[in-house]
């Protein structure tokens, strides 16, 4: 949309593309939070490790995304500093995130990995991309972490070694504000560059995941239950298609049209979407406050929403 000089896109047209891109973070970051609770099942039930889930999720992502290119008619193709970058990023929020969540619960794991992200983005991107840190983004930031440390003190039962989970959770965010503010910092629509960055990250993974254990443990030939080989592998292919194809196409078109700093803080729809299905799903508790957390980080969200 052009404005009436013919040239700079007018305040309707920036407006529309800014809801367009916190629409695709959103659920993205809603669909990152279901493949949380997939990976919880995975470790209970195959026998795989954090490093072999996300290696799989990976190349089942890159298998799901080139058919979709071949469907679309789309072109491969994508500068090798953007897939290098953005690959090496990946691999490392994705494996200490599913590190995260073996070592300290689902709950406390998806909580402490995006905890971290608002303040550090929001830092990082008024030093390197010189975004503002406008009233409206610190009140977000600030009301997106007090939701979060309601949360994480009512938010879960945790696992068998909080400590390193926190530690890989604080990693995995590290990861994550690497391949924002790189996207931010080059600007544009960068989901064209999906598939180059999965292939790195997963190259990346691949001799940890061997001795890891690549392949899972079936409980029998005949065994198609959750727990089985069959039940397995459907949920590697659900980890592939949505919380990995589907979610990272959109947030790198999303992305390019919403500041980091905003970004990090819609992403805390992830952590809320993981302790609901944590509850639902798979019967952890969560108390008042926990939930009053969860409040306050989708009004986080939906003031952005309003005064972008």
């Amino acid at each position: 949309m052009e404005s009436s000089t013919g040239f700079a896109p007018s305040r309707a047209g920036r407006t529309a593309s800014y809801g367009r891109g916190m629409f695709y973070v959103a659920v993205a970051a809603t669909a990152w939070g279901t493949g949380g609770a997939v990976a919880a099942v995975l470790y209970r039930t195959s026998g795989l490790g954090p490093v072999a889930v996300s290696f799989w999720r990976l190349v089942l992502g890159i298998a799901v995304l080139a058919g979709l290119h071949l469907a679309l008619g789309e072109r491969f193709g994508a500068r090798r500093r953007d897939a290098l970058v953005l690959g090496a990023g990946l691999a490392v929020y994705q494996t200490a995130y599913y590190g995260s969540i073996a070592y300290a619960g689902l709950a406390v794991g998806t909580v402490v990995t995006l905890g971290a992200c608002p303040v550090v983005i929001a830092l990082a991107a008024r030093w390197t991309l010189g975004e503002a840190l406008t009233a409206g983004r610190v009140a977000a930031v600030a009301l997106g972490l007090a939701g979060l440390v309601l949360l994480v003190g009512g938010g879960g039962q945790a696992g068998s070694a909080p400590v390193l989970g926190v530690a890989f959770g604080l990693l995995s965010a590290a990861g994550y504000a690497v391949v924002t503010i790189y996207s931010r910092r080059v600007g544009g629509d960068l989901s064209g560059a999906t598939v180059g960055s999965f292939a790195v990250a997963a190259g990346c993974l691949l001799p940890i995941a061997l001795v890891e254990g690549l392949l899972p443990v079936a409980d029998g030939p005949a065994d198609l239950s959750v727990g089985g080989l069959a039940g397995t592998v459907g949920w590697l292919l659900y980890l592939g298609a949505v919380p990995t194809a589907l979610a990272y196409r959109l947030f790198f078109a999303g992305v390019a049209a919403v500041p980091a700093t905003v970004t990090a803080v819609v992403t805390l729809v992830e952590p809320v979407a993981g302790v609901l299905i944590a509850v639902g799903l798979l019967g952890e508790r969560i108390t008042l406050a926990a939930a009053s957390g969860a409040v306050l980080m989708l009004a986080a969200v939906a003031g952005l929403a309003r005064t972008g």
